[in-house]
């Protein structure tokens, strides 16, 4: 009877040792940090449109700039990644592709409204630009959490003892982390479109 509850308690501390909980536990806190990443964008998307109306309101003539910004709206909404697509480098990278075109149209965009003095005065865009600015923030806030779960998550699955559950109970796969697009470390270059 003993050397039964021995063995019982020893199964268990295998078990428990062997990541059944702890890589459930972090799969999910990386999925939960996916959809606060996936939030801060959503919140971006809907600015833009109050953005790009009052901008449109003042100055008219900077179409071009405008419909670049809503078109790149269009195409980062329309690509979604879902938490269970977070193992997949290539849909990940389609999402970071199509949110860093809407990131630098927007900055193509405030880079423009700086020439228009009359659009810095009125107290709603500068109400927007801060919202702008505030939303930038926090979807780096939102991706740098993300990443550390991630990291958290993929260490979780290749370390001993977890690496036993990842492997027999789940097959665990590695998530992909939210990575810098090519070139993020050099400035981008403002043009008007008014050289000669």
């Amino acid at each position: 009877m003993k050397l039964r509850l021995v063995a019982a308690m020893a199964a268990a501390a295998l078990l428990s040792a062997c990541g059944l909980n702890s890589v459930p536990t972090a799969e999910e806190a990386a999925k939960a940090k996916w959809a606060d990443v996936q939030a801060a964008y959503q919140r971006r998307a809907d600015l833009i449109p109050n953005l790009v109306n009052t901008v449109k309101g003042a100055a008219g003539s900077e179409s071009k700039i405008l419909t670049d910004v809503m078109s790149a709206r269009a195409k980062a909404t329309s690509i979604q990644v879902s938490a269970d697509q977070l193992t997949d480098p290539n849909r990940v990278a389609q999402f970071q592709l199509a949110q860093g075109q809407l990131g630098s149209s927007l900055g193509r965009l405030l880079a423009t409204v700086e020439a228009y003095p009359q659009l810095q005065s009125q107290q709603s865009f500068q109400m927007l630009l801060r919202e702008v600015a505030g939303t930038e923030n926090r979807i780096n806030v939102r991706v740098e959490a993300y990443n550390q779960a991630v990291q958290s998550y993929n260490t979780t699955i290749r370390t001993f003892p977890d690496a036993i559950g990842a492997k027999i109970f789940y097959g665990a796969k590695p998530m992909t982390p939210f990575e810098a697009k090519a070139g993020a470390d050099v400035a981008p270059t403002v043009d008007f479109g008014n050289n000669s």
